[in-house]
């Protein structure tokens, strides 16, 4: 008997915390949660550097589009890991538009306020294919990863608008994949449409390499997610999501917390 009253008390004890940790959540999303976002742009983020060393104008995400594709990459102190993503970014974007002449492209990177040389990094590209295919975004301050993509989505010039993280987790010609999840959403209600990238299938292999409790935590965090946000999206995190324009607009117009 003494074994499954311990049991009820731990399993008791287990949900007190997680309503507590629910509540905590809700009062930090009150708290930090804007009614009405506001996206504020300093001086020197209304200017991006071309290859030639010149000051330009950062396009709008309200102006017509004048690429296929924009690919918005955040990074914060990536100066280590940038390189090999961009590498296998550009050479793959590169081909594609070899083979297909009419697919333009453009890479931007946003450099969150880092304090290593990712923006020297980053401008190495820009200045090897042209600030017309890779541009760099230099924040004036750490805003954030929702921050970083929203500045990026809001400077971007693609019909089609894709959030890469800078540290290369997911083989870039997966795009394809995403590309064609978008394509099978059609017709597009209002033009908009997301899809996102999923590593939901290599879970078992990063559980076989992750401690006891990382994959608890990961556990939970996922059933927060399930119960709190959506159920149909297995991966929230993978960091690779392909947006229509008016679906990117949307959506990171009404961003209210931007550390996330």
């Amino acid at each position: 008997m003494a074994l499954p009253l311990l049991l009820l008390e731990a399993a008791a004890v287990l949900a007190a915390l997680a309503a507590l940790l629910l509540v905590l959540i809700c009062m930090i999303a009150h708290v930090t949660a804007r009614k009405m976002p506001t996206f504020h742009r300093h001086e020197e983020e209304k200017f991006f550097v071309n290859a030639e060393g010149r000051k330009e104008s950062v396009p709008s995400i309200h102006d017509p589009p004048t690429r296929e594709l924009s690919v918005v990459v955040p990074s914060y102190n990536e100066e280590d890991r940038l390189p090999l993503m961009m590498d296998e970014a550009l050479d793959y974007l590169e081909k594609r538009q070899k083979q297909d002449p009419s697919f333009t492209y453009e890479v931007i990177v946003v450099d969150d306020g880092s304090k290593d040389q990712t923006t020297k990094v980053a401008m190495k590209y820009c200045k090897k294919y042209g600030s017309d295919k890779v541009r760099v975004l230099s924040l004036v301050k750490n805003r954030g990863k929702g921050g970083a993509v929203r500045m990026g989505v809001f400077s971007s010039r693609g019909k089609k608008i894709l959030m890469a993280d800078a540290d290369g987790a997911t083989k870039f010609a997966d795009i394809e994949k995403v590309e064609e999840g978008l394509k099978n959403l059609q017709p597009w209600p209002n033009q908009m449409a997301i899809s996102c990238g999923s590593r939901a299938h290599l879970e078992k292999d990063s559980i076989a390499k992750r401690s006891y409790f990382r994959t608890l935590l990961m556990y939970g965090f996922h059933f927060l997610v399930w119960f709190l946000c959506v159920k149909e999206i297995r991966d929230t995190q993978c960091g690779f999501k392909l947006l229509t324009r008016e679906a990117a607009l949307r959506t990171f117009s009404t961003l209210h917390i931007e550390r996330w």
